[in-house]
């Protein structure tokens, strides 16, 4: 294990510099490494011995950062869709709907997985029920029943994080 750690040490000034050149930002290169370096190490089993460690470790920090990218797309289409915002709409959201769409999105977190991919097959990529159904291998009656549970979810976590803020008196 001394030759991996050896190995790693070395090309962690690389992995680091090609991080940087991805997200132009130093805190989210060494958070984009450190995440890509814990997926290497999760996988170090399954790695083929004769394969090219360097290249292999490249592999994986550009695909995290892709992964992390469209992560981060997905979640500003669905602040764009809470908060009705759009590319062509010049006006600032009130500060009340950026409230409610963040409080929303933070609910949305919340939710289980199956919850959440309900959610953004049917609301933000359009899926009909059947081929939800068909993607999951149930009824379209079960998606539908799920869903309407996932939105009841949604909508109570919502509305439990939405709180009146407490006012100071100044004198």
């Amino acid at each position: 294990m001394n030759d991996v750690d050896d190995q790693l040490r070395e090309l962690l000034p690389r992995l680091r510099r090609f991080a940087v050149s991805l997200t132009r930002d130093y805190s989210s290169a060494d958070d984009l490494v450190q995440a890509s370096l814990e997926k290497a190490l999760s996988a170090w089993p399954g790695r083929r011995p004769e394969g090219d460690l360097r290249a292999w470790l490249f592999s994986i920090l550009y695909r995290q950062f892709v992964d992390n990218h469209r992560r981060s797309r997905r979640y500003s289409r669905m602040l764009e869709l809470f908060t009705g915002a759009s590319g062509e709409d010049q006006h600032e959201p009130s500060v009340e709907r950026t409230v409610v769409a963040r409080t929303t999105l933070q609910a949305f977190e919340r939710l289980n997985p199956e919850q959440r991919a309900l959610l953004l097959w049917v609301s933000v990529e359009g899926l009909s029920y059947k081929e939800v159904a068909g993607i999951l291998e149930v009824p379209v009656g079960t998606v539908m029943s799920r869903l309407s549970r996932a939105r009841q979810a949604l909508r109570q976590l919502s509305e439990g994080e939405i709180t009146t803020p407490a006012l100071r008196i100044l004198k």
